[in-house]
């Protein structure tokens, strides 16, 4: 397969030349070629195959030890104005970027083939989706995309019918694996990426994190009316038969895939839950006013540890055939083995760094072990996920980890109350970047490692969109993780969490009972069913209640966090940030 796109066919003879490869090869997606991709992985030791009988189709890919996350630091904004890019984002003029990691590229994929990978985020057919190219020496790339966006001969029949300069570009390379010279440069001005030195997916596979965030939030903010986020998208079935979809934004291991694939407890009889995206959510106005949002990817990047029968058992069934995992355990007769799946190790594991597994050498599987599966394969896979005009959203949910302070859920008091709710976010930090784990960090709307250009124009792009319609979704906080003085969670969490948000979609049609506080409306007390649950009416009580001293600290807290973004700060959000205070101050 070639292009007729002479504007594509340029720009890959042109980092071919940069990278000087033994070959070009553009990839078709065929069933056929991804089996013989996997074949000649598993024949040079780049994947394990599994237990064909128990996971048919199944390997297992082994990273190397350095190479296993998120480089944050390496991640750069590359835009011609520092202001742009914004305290958010590391910065790097573009001249200089591209001088930097040019010279990285430069032959190094001798000995190796460059892969052209054109692929579309969201349904193929819809105009709300976007093409791109990723171009790659990673096989492993290379099969992962092909479960996590729409690959191959679809892709470039819409990249030739397309604008034909309207795809996204993007060069990767394994590199030499140096952790210190592991960059990824986003230029949002030239449509842009570039990343060597990682075989790790949000550093590998440039469709996901850095196409359908980086870049695509920049796009939506410079084409107006849509939002590229971090979000979830889950529909909510009534016994009815009413189906009322939500969007929430959590930071990384903060229960995103357990609440998109949330199974009701037999207590809420009636009820069904249908996945439509599990991490990342393009919203745009329609002509009705509201929010339609698609999920512009066609797979799961998951995390493995702490997915079981008892958390998540759809997600379970769904990587039980037809996965990539990455850097889990293997059990003596080659299964897939994490912490979590079950509560003792098995005997005989292999570790994830292909070693006998040894309880002084750490976790079995790392912490942030992977699996990439196709969205088809989740049992609760909504038949409206394709549709081309996305689904419409009632409610957005914010959410983070935090052991005290954050009720189980409020409601903003309007939209830009909701922006204010969002812009606050803070959660602890989790094994999904590369740092320290437990540090309790501000990452608001959960886009804080993703959002392509200054945050506070990102705040100024939201408020934009509510002055744009009276029919936008209402906006809430959750936090699943509250804490008592012994340690335990206060609330029961996982199939239970469609209690709260039976009271969310109550308050979106104007109905539930809510006591007005500073910080938002809080469910009134007997507003949430907890029917049957071992929470008593004081635990309800703490969930459902605001601290004034504490939340006086936390505003004092957000006002620093605010001041780092200076004149690029909207004004209204330091309205909602004074008037928070002052009514706490007579609370």
């Amino acid at each position: 397969m070639t292009t007729t796109n002479e504007k594509l066919k340029s720009w890959v003879e042109e980092m071919a030349q940069l990278t000087t490869p033994d070959r070009i090869y553009w990839c078709d997606g065929s069933d056929q070629e991804y089996e013989s991709m996997v074949e000649e992985m598993v024949a040079s030791g780049d994947l394990v195959k599994l237990n064909q009988d128990t996971h048919p189709g199944c390997t297992l890919h082994r990273s190397n030890p350095d190479d296993v996350a998120r480089v944050e630091h390496l991640t750069f904004i590359c835009t011609k104005h520092e202001d742009d890019a914004g305290p958010n984002n590391n910065w790097m003029a573009p001249a200089d970027a591209h001088k930097k990691v040019d010279a990285l590229f430069a032959g190094c994929m001798k000995g190796r083939t460059m892969y052209v990978v054109p692929y579309v985020m969201g349904p193929i057919d819809s105009p709300l989706s976007k093409a791109g190219v990723e171009l790659t020496d990673s096989a492993y790339v290379v099969a992962n995309m092909r479960i996590m966006t729409r690959m191959g001969t679809p892709a470039m029949k819409r990249i030739e019918t397309d604008a034909k300069d309207s795809f996204v570009k993007g060069l990767h390379s394994i590199g030499d694996l140096d952790p210190e010279r592991r960059f990824i440069m986003h230029f949002p001005e030239e449509r842009l990426i570039k990343s060597v030195g990682s075989g790790y997916g949000g550093n590998a596979l440039l469709g996901k994190k850095c196409h359908a965030l980086r870049i695509a939030s920049w796009e939506a903010r410079e084409s107006k009316g849509w939002l590229a986020e971090h979000m979830l998208i889950v529909g909510i079935e009534t016994p009815e038969g009413e189906i009322h979809y939500v969007a929430a934004a959590f930071p990384s291991a903060c229960g995103k895939t357990n609440l998109a694939m949330l199974i009701p407890p037999a207590s809420q009889a009636g009820y069904k839950v249908w996945t439509v995206g599990e991490d990342i959510a393009w919203m745009h106005l329609g002509d009705d006013g509201r929010l339609w949002a698609i999920n512009p990817e066609a797979g799961m990047f998951g995390v493995a540890p702490g997915t079981g029968k008892d958390t998540n058992p759809n997600a379970l069934q769904s990587i039980q055939k037809n996965t990539i995992y990455t850097n889990v355990a293997v059990t003596p007769d080659g299964q897939p083995w994490w912490e979590g799946l079950s509560k003792e190790p098995p005997e005989g594991l292999t570790d994830w760094q292909g070693r006998p597994y040894k309880a002084g050498n750490g976790t079995a599987a790392h912490p942030n072990s992977r699996f990439t599966v196709s969205c088809s394969q989740i049992p609760s896979y909504s038949k409206h996920a394709e549709d081309p005009q996305g689904v419409p959203i009632s409610a957005i949910l914010f959410g983070g980890r935090r052991a005290s302070l954050t009720p189980l859920v409020y409601q903003s008091l309007n939209w830009q109350h909701g922006v204010f709710m969002g812009a606050t976010v803070a959660s602890e930090t989790t094994a999904a970047i590369t740092g320290q784990v437990g540090v309790v960090r501000r990452d608001p709307m959960a886009m804080l490692p993703f959002c392509g250009y200054n945050m506070g124009d990102y705040w100024k792009h939201w408020l934009q969109i509510g002055k744009m319609s009276d029919n936008l979704p209402k906006i809430f906080h959750v936090n699943w993780f509250r804490r008592n003085g012994d340690g335990d969670f206060m609330w029961p969490g996982f199939g239970d969490n469609l209690r709260v948000l039976r009271w969310v979609l109550e308050r979106c049609a104007g109905k539930g009972e809510a006591v007005r506080t500073p910080i938002g409306y809080l469910p009134s007390y007997g507003a949430i069913d907890t029917n049957g649950l071992d929470v008593s009416p004081e635990t309800m009580a703490d969930l459902t209640a605001v601290d004034p001293a504490a939340w006086q600290a936390e505003m004092d807290d957000i006002n620093e966090f605010f001041g780092k973004f200076g004149d690029r700060m909207p004004q209204e959000l330091l309205d909602e940030s004074a008037r928070v205070k002052a009514e706490l101050a007579k609370a």
